[in-house]
C-alpha cells in the first residue's frame, strides 16, 4: 500500500471520528424556559370589570344569595376550596383525562393498558402524558374596558359531577366560566348564570379523539364587541416514556397542516420557531410513539406562531417545550363558537389513517423521498398488518416479512450472482488481457480490449451493480419503518425487552465515546454477519484487474463499512438490527442455492461459444470506441 492510499485512509477515519464527536458532543443551546401564565400580569391589571373566579365568588356568596344564581353559597364555596386540589376526571373506554378546574383545559391523559418504560424486572407503570400537568392551554380574552384577561386565570364549574365515566358509551363533559353580575353592589359579585364561556368536550366510544367546541354564550356585554379574534395559547413539556431518551427526545418536535393539505414539522434537532399568516388546520405536539393533536372541524386557525425548544442537557424527564399561539374567529359574542377536536394517543400509522386528516405523515416512513414511503405505505405495512392478525410474536413476524421480501427479490439476486458467475468465468481471458497490456500507459488499450471481451462473451459489467441498487431502498425503508413501528413498543423476542429499542446485554454504567453506554447483542451479530457477507463477496468476485493499490483501498473500505455499522446501530432498534441480521443470514441461504444450482463450467462453455459469433456493434459502441481513440492520441501527443 503506497504513502497516498495510507494518507486517504487516516482522512477517512479522522473525518469519520471528528464527525462522531460532534454529533455527540454539541450541547444544544440553552433557552429559556417556558414562559409563565402570560394572563397572570394581565389579570393584575383587572380591578373591577370583570371576576371570573369562583373564589371571589364564594367570597360575596356569603353576603347575599341571588334567586337566580346558578349554585347556593355551600357550593360555591365548597367548590372554591377544593379549587386547587382536585381536576375534573372522566374516564372512557381508552383514557382518564384530567381536566383543570382553573383554565378548564385537558390537564394530563392516562392511556389505559399503555405503560411507560421500566427496567426489567420492575412493576410496571401506567402511562401518563403530561405527567404533572405539563400541557397547558387557554384564550385571551379582552375585556369591555379593553383590559386584557386569560382564561387560565378562571375557574371553570361543571354541569355535572366532578368525576364521570363513560364506558362502552358516549358522553359528554361541559364546563362553563360565569361572570359575574353588572349593576348596584347589592348585585355586584353574583353570578350572571344567563351569560358564560363554554368549554364542550364530547366523548366517542373506544376513540382517542374526543371533540372540544368553545362556545360564547351573551357575552357581548362583558367583553369588548369591536374584537373577534382571539388567540388560544398553548404550550407543554412532554416527559420523556421510553428507554432511550437521547432518540425519544431527537423525534419530539411540531407537526402541522396548513390550508393546501401540506404536513409540515418544526425542526427535530434543534430549536426551532415559525410564524404563520395563513390559514392552519392542525397542529400537533409529537413525541416518538404518542402524540396531541388540536384539530379544526370547520374554520381553521386564521394564523398563529409555533415554537419548540430544548431544555438544559441535565434535564432527563422533560424532552422540549412545545408552544403554539393560535388565532380563531368567533363573529358572534351572544351566541357564536369555534370547533375544534383533539387527539390524545400513540402515534401509529394504520389508527391515524383511519381520520382521513393526514395526521399520520406523523410516523417517520420517509415522506421526504417518494420511493421510500411508497415501499412502506403498499408493500412493508400491508404486510406486517397481515402477519400480525394471526396474533404471531413480532420476532416471528420479521422473520417472515424478510423471507418474504427475499423471495420476491430473489430474480435480483439471481441476475447479481449469475454477473459474478460470468465475470469468474472469464478470469483466464481477463488476466491475458493485463499480462498483455502491463504497462500503465496502455490503460486505455487494456480497458478497450475488456470492453470487448465482455461484450463478446455477452457480459454486462454493471449487471451486478444495478441488481444490488434496486434493494437499497427496501432497505432504508426497512430504515425508517422498524423505529418507528408503535406495533412493536414493548414487545419482546429472545433476549431484547423491547424491540422498538436496543438489545442492551451489558450496561457498562458509563459512556463510551462512539458507542455509548451499552452492547447491542443484535448489533454485534449484524456486523459480523456483515463483515461475513463482504468477505464471501469479495472471494465470489475474485477481481482480476485495475490498480492493485486501489483494489486493496477498496477491500479495506468494504471492511471498514461493517466495524462502523456496529457504532452506529448500537443505539438503533433491535428490531431493524434484528432485521439486517435475518436479512444477511437468508442472502447467505440463498448464495449457497445459487452456487449448487448454476454449473460454472458449463456457464465458461457456453461463453466461450457466445465469443466465437460476430457482435454487431451499436451506434453508441462505435461512439464511445471513437472517443476512446482520441483520448489515446491526445495522451500520445502530449508525451
Amino acid at each position: 500500500m503506497d504513502k497516498n492510499t495510507v494518507i486517504g485512509l487516516l482522512l477517512i477515519f479522522l473525518l469519520f471520528l471528528g464527525f462522531s464527536f460532534y454529533q455527540t458532543g454539541k450541547n444544544k443551546k440553552i433557552r429559556e424556559e417556558q414562559e409563565e401564565l402570560m394572563a397572570q400580569e394581565a389579570a393584575k391589571q383587572r380591578k373591577d370589570s370583570l371576576n371570573l373566579s369562583l373564589t371571589d365568588t364564594a367570597a360575596a356568596a356569603q353576603t347575599t344569595t341571588p334567586k337566580d344564581s346558578l349554585l347556593s353559597p355551600a357550593q360555591v364555596f365548597s367548590n372554591a376550596q377544593i379549587a386547587d386540589e382536585n381536576d375534573y376526571v372522566v374516564e372512557t373506554d381508552k383514557a382518564i383525562y384530567k381536566f383543570s378546574k382553573k383554565g378548564g383545559y385537558l390537564k394530563s391523559a392516562i392511556l389505559k393498558d399503555v405503560y411507560r418504560y421500566t427496567p426489567k424486572d420492575s412493576a410496571k407503570k401506567v402511562l401518563e402524558l403530561f405527567e404533572g400537568g405539563t400541557n397547558i392551554m387557554g384564550i385571551n380574552l379582552m375585556l369591555h374596558d379593553q383590559t386584557e384577561l386569560s382564561t387560565l386565570d378562571c375557574y371553570f364549574i361543571a354541569e355535572g359531577g366532578d368525576t364521570m365515566k363513560f364506558n362502552g358509551t358516549d358522553g359528554s363533559l361541559i364546563l362553563r366560566l360565569y361572570p359575574n353580575c353588572k349593576g348596584d353592589s347589592v348585585q355586584c359579585g353574583m353570578l350572571d348564570n344567563a351569560s358564560y364561556i363554554e368549554y364542550a368536550y364530547s366523548f366517542k366510544k373506544d376513540d382517542y379523539r374526543f371533540g372540544f367546541k368553545v362556545r360564547f354564550v351573551n357575552m357581548e356585554q362583558y367583553l369588548y364587541p369591536n374584537k373577534h379574534s382571539y388567540t388560544l395559547t398553548w404550550s407543554a413539556q412532554p416527559k420523556t416514556v421510553e428507554k432511550n431518551y437521547e432518540y425519544e427526545k431527537n423525534l419530539t418536535s411540531i407537526y402541522y397542516m396548513d390550508n393546501v393539505d401540506e404536513v409540515e414539522n418544526l425542526d427535530e434537532r434543534k430549536d426551532d420557531k415559525k410564524d404563520f399568516t395563513s390559514p392552519l388546520k392542525w397542529v400537533s405536539f409529537k413525541q416518538q410513539f404518542f402524540t396531541t393533536s388540536l384539530i379544526v372541524d370547520d374554520e381553521p386557525f386564521q394564523s398563529g406562531s409555533l415554537s419548540v425548544t430544548s431544555l438544559d442537557k441535565s434535564e432527563k424527564s422533560v424532552l422540549k417545550n412545545c408552544n403554539a399561539e393560535l388565532d380563531f374567529e368567533v363573529k358572534d359574542l351572544n351566541k357564536g363558537d369555534f370547533g375544534m377536536s383533539m387527539y390524545v394517543g400513540p402515534n401509529q400509522y394504520k389508527l391515524l389513517k383511519t381520520y382521513g386528516l393526514k395526521l399520520e405523515r406523523q410516523v417517520p416512513l420517509g415522506w421526504g423521498f417518494f420511493l421510500l414511503h411508497w415501499i412502506n405505505r403498499f408493500a412493508i405495512i400491508p404486510i406486517f398488518n397481515w402477519l400480525e392478525a394471526y396474533g404471531l410474536n413480532y420476532g416471528i413476524i420479521i422473520l417472515i416479512l424478510t423471507i418474504i421480501l427475499k423471495v420476491v427479490l430473489l430474480p435480483v439476486g439471481y441476475k447479481t450472482y449469475m454477473s459474478s458467475a460470468k465475470m469468474r468465468a472469464l478470469k483466464p481471458e481477463i488476466e491475458a488481457i493485463n499480462a498483455r497490456y502491463p504497462k500503465e500507459d496502455d490503460m486505455m488499450k487494456k480497458q478497450q480490449a475488456t470492453m470487448n471481451l465482455y461484450r463478446s462473451a455477452g457480459v454486462s459489467p454493471a449487471g451486478g451493480c444495478l441488481p444490488m441498487l434496486l434493494q437499497m431502498p427496501i432497505l432504508i425503508a426497512m430504515y425508517r419503518f422498524f423505529p418507528a413501528a408503535y406495533e412493536l413498543r414493548q414487545k419482546s423476542f429472545l433476549w431484547a425487552e423491547d424491540l422498538s429499542t436496543y438489545d442492551s446485554i451489558w450496561d457498562f454504567g458509563h459512556n463510551i465515546p462512539l458507542y455509548g453506554d451499552h452492547m447491542s447483542l443484535f448489533t454485534i451479530l449484524m456486523t459480523i454477519a456483515t463483515l461475513v457477507y463482504t468477505w464471501l463477496n469479495n472471494k465470489l468476485m475474485n477481481p482480476t484487474q485495475g490498480n492493485k493499490d486501489q483494489q486493496r483501498m477498496m477491500n479495506i473500505m468494504m471492511y471498514m463499512m461493517p466495524i462502523m455499522f456496529l457504532f452506529m446501530f448500537n443505539n438503533f432498534a433491535s428490531a431493524l438490527t434484528y432485521y439486517y441480521l435475518l436479512f444477511n443470514l437468508a442472502t447467505f441461504a440463498q448464495m449457497f442455492i445459487f452456487r449448487v444450482a448454476v454449473n460454472e463450467d458449463k456457464l465458461r462453455l457456453k461463453m466461450q461459444e457466445n465469443m466465437k459469433k460476430p457482435v454487431k456493434k451499436s451506434k453508441w459502441q462505435l461512439k464511445m470506441e471513437e472517443m476512446q481513440k482520441q483520448q489515446a492520441q491526445m495522451m500520445k501527443n502530449r508525451k
